[in-house]
């Protein structure tokens, strides 16, 4: 991580504010020289800050060697104290509690995991799409790179949608942003729906798009089709293909894959580790894992204890000096893992 100092004059944070105006809520950008005054439609004014916000960091691109954490630079007024800057340089996305004032900035790992109500936006969310060539390989699916584009979905996901977004409807969510065309159109098949056991859950489709992310479109049974409202998440790198593997592994997060009929809440939990594990373990922040899973820390210990008590892990430890989370896997799951590998 570089800290503020040699470049503390390149400044990477914006920000933006919804405004409530006659017909609908504007869009006010101090850094833009003309004001966004156009109203908005209620439904969609949440992904607009959010595509604006990412459109500054698309155009003011820098250098990874020339960022600096801003959260410092500031004296961390962002967050409560901790035990100091440490980690890369990332790119934190922050909301006030009202919702309608977004920040963007740089920030060092530990500080984006200190300041409330602020997720990781991944870098291929930001990233410029590039084409898909016919004639390249493709990848067998469950590798690190659908864990990782699964879990930078889930870091978009726990900072665009509600926080109190049910479990159930982030999994559908997560599909609904992996498997989107270009245009953000949707079209699910009843068998894949089915398959989730999310067959004939109506309110599950009205709980996203009172968020505002997404709006049901009329489709012929016994498909579900819709429309992404997130314009930021159609700007999302790679193409439709790779984005497909990550939607397939993600519904048998392998070695993390759970039976059948365990609550949302748990399968949830399990692919949120399952997206931080590499061998047979894993670890990350309690905090981001709580973010993750729409759930508060409290919760969260109380779905690890049950992975542990079903045996999906073997054991899990919390450092609260740190608020590192470890865990461990069974060593049939390394082993199958192991030869699945092995056998490509």
């Amino acid at each position: 991580m570089r800290l503020a100092g040699a470049h503390a004059a390149v400044r990477r944070i914006w920000t933006v504010e919804l405004r409530s105006r006659a017909g609908g809520p504007s869009l006010v950008c101090p850094h833009c020289t003309v004001l966004h005054t156009r109203p908005l439609q209620a439904a969609s004014a949440r992904s607009a800050a959010l595509a604006h916000l990412a459109c500054h960091a698309r155009t003011d691109a820098l250098p990874g060697h020339l960022r600096t954490c801003q959260c410092r630079a500031r004296g961390c007024s962002w967050h409560p104290r901790h035990r100091g800057c440490a980690g890369p340089v990332l790119l934190a996305l922050t909301r006030d509690r009202s919702g309608r004032a977004w920040r963007l900035a740089d920030a060092c790992a530990a500080c984006a995991a200190a300041t409330s109500h602020t997720a990781v936006v991944p870098a291929t969310l930001l990233a410029p799409r590039r084409p898909e060539y016919a004639g390249r390989r493709p990848t067998p699916p469950g590798g690190p790179a659908e864990r990782t584009r699964v879990r930078e979905i889930l870091t978009y996901l726990a900072a665009a949608l509600p926080q109190f977004t049910s479990p159930t409807a982030r999994l559908l969510a997560l599909q609904c942003a992996l498997r989107a065309n270009t245009n953000g159109y949707i079209r699910l098949p009843g068998g894949l729906l089915r398959g989730m056991r999310l067959r004939g859950r109506g309110e599950l489709w009205e709980e996203l798009e009172h968020a505002g992310w997404l709006h049901r479109a009329g489709g012929k049974q016994p498909h579900t089709e819709a429309q992404l409202l997130d314009a930021a998440v159609l700007s999302q790198q790679p193409g439709s293909q790779a984005r497909a593997r990550a939607a397939h592994w993600a519904l048998r997060p392998t070695p993390l894959a759970l039976p059948a009929g365990r609550p949302p809440a748990v399968q949830l939990t399990a692919l949120a580790l399952a997206s931080h594990t590499s061998g047979d373990a894993g670890c990350t922040d309690m905090e981001v894992l709580a973010r993750l899973c729409g759930h508060s820390p409290h919760q969260t210990t109380q779905l690890l204890d049950r992975l542990h008590a079903s045996h999906t892990l073997t054991t899990w430890q919390h450092n609260r000096e740190t608020d590192e989370v470890v865990w461990h896997l069974p060593q049939q799951h390394a082993t199958a893992r192991l030869n699945a590998h092995r056998s490509r």
